[in-house]
């Protein structure tokens, strides 16, 4: 049996139909969600903003790096002058006092480098014991270390100060590095980042081929946990390279000073040699070099974690 052909009737009717359900094309072109024109404008606006807050005291830093004792107050603080003195105070800063600022400088990267490496690494093994280790009291170590992070650092100085004079460590270079080697809140991320990441069936299959305990923290847990080693060792870096307080209290040898300390005696003696302006504003400088240098070796780490299983 062979359907009736329609007839003109029934063809409108059925365009009609289509028509009635089917959207209107209207000649605008859709909006992507999140690409309003005043939004896209204010948070790029936002982000300038901030970017010059971040940028504006490195950029001056620069400038005033660059300039004698004099140019510093006869020119405008953000413009150059005419004369460019950068590699001349750079040179003083290091012949001054037979290359004090040298070792200020050093004293800084043992103090940062060595710390931040060793609390990266318990910070690590701590994290990686808490969330995936059942034992006793884990609760209560856990609530102590929440509770450390809410400690600040200048709180404890004191008590440890008392402490290592007690057992002789004042005036050491252990004095600095040994409260610099515990990091709570880099323990804190650690245990969480391996509870959300390491799978218990990768463990459990590590175990399975005959792997220890220790060699499944090196080689499995440590890997995975690379984002976040990273960030904890940033923060501690920059949190040891910056301290202040406690080398303060701990040190009274000059050549142990951190460069911190070391920049604030120079900016101390301002008032009685002018040329010491020269000497605090390039040796500032030189100090925020090598937190930039690891800023931009590292960056690359929290890249790859991030995208890391994102594409299979």
């Amino acid at each position: 049996m062979t359907a009736a052909p329609l007839t003109r009737r029934d063809s409108a009717r059925t365009r009609a139909h289509t028509s009635a359900h089917t959207p209107a094309r209207s000649g605008k072109r859709t909006r992507t969600p999140g690409t309003h024109p005043a939004r896209t404008i204010l948070v790029t606006g936002f982000l300038v903003v901030v970017a010059l807050y971040f940028l504006v005291p490195v950029y001056w830093v620069i400038v005033a790096a660059s300039k004698t004792s004099s140019d510093l107050f006869a020119t405008p603080g953000l413009l150059f002058s005419g004369h460019v003195a950068l590699w001349e105070n750079i040179t003083q800063v290091f012949s001054y006092g037979e290359g004090i600022f040298g070792r200020w400088l050093l004293n800084s990267l043992l103090y940062a480098g060595v710390g931040a490496i060793i609390a990266t690494y318990f910070a690590a093994a701590g994290g990686y014991a808490l969330a995936k280790y059942s034992f006793r009291g884990r609760d209560t170590i856990y609530a102590t270390i929440l509770g450390g992070v809410l400690v600040p650092g200048t709180a404890t100085a004191l008590p440890l100060f008392l402490l290592f004079s007690s057992i002789g460590l004042a005036n050491t270079y252990w004095a600095v590095l040994l409260p610099s080697l515990v990091s709570p809140f880099g323990l804190f991320l650690c245990q969480v980042y391996a509870r959300t990441t390491i799978d218990d069936a990768l463990l459990e299959a590590a175990r399975l081929d005959g792997a220890g305990e220790l060699r499944i923290f090196h080689t499995v847990g440590l890997r995975i946990l690379t984002p976040a080693l990273v960030t904890v060792f940033l923060f501690q870096l920059v949190g040891i390279w910056n301290n202040y307080f406690l080398p303060l209290v701990m040190l009274s040898d000059e050549k142990l000073y951190p460069v911190t300390l070391g920049l604030q005696n120079w900016n101390s003696q301002i008032t009685r040699l002018p040329e010491f302006y020269e000497l605090t504003t390039a040796g500032v400088l030189l100090s925020i070099i090598p937190l930039a240098i690891a800023m931009v070796v590292l960056q690359r780490f929290w890249r790859g974690g991030l995208t890391e299983g994102s594409v299979k």
